[in-house]
């Protein structure tokens, strides 16, 4: 007789608390494009992604979808994780990690270490 394995049931991922945004300017850290600099573009918390403007592009071969048409060589910005980026501040060039902290108003806002400034 054959026994039969049971599978292990996977668990959704847990939403991960991102440190970074939609529209936030970032500089890798780690990884191929390590020191560029850049916008996300869109922010994936299921994944704890990234999509960042210039790192991570990849090339894609595209099929001709019509008759006389001819294929195409297409560059696309892939997802790369969230802990591979840091908070760049453009006023005083330089990646900090940030903090969170409250305003005179008692808005929750996301602060960088490193120079204080508030970043919502």
């Amino acid at each position: 007789m054959a026994s039969k394995r049971k599978r292990k049931q996977q668990k959704p991922a847990k939403p991960y608390k991102m440190h970074v945004k939609k529209g936030d300017t970032v500089q890798a850290i780690s990884g191929k494009d390590k020191g560029k600099i850049g916008e996300v573009l869109r922010a994936l918390p299921k994944e704890s992604k990234v999509i960042v403007k210039g790192m991570n592009v990849k090339t894609k071969h595209v099929k001709p979808q019509q008759e006389g048409e001819s294929g195409q060589i297409v560059t696309q910005e892939a997802p790369m994780h969230s802990s591979n980026v840091m908070l760049y501040s453009t006023k005083n060039e330089v990646a900090s990690r940030i903090c969170y902290t409250f305003t005179e108003d008692g808005r929750k806002v996301r602060k960088l270490k490193k120079t204080g400034e508030i970043i919502d």
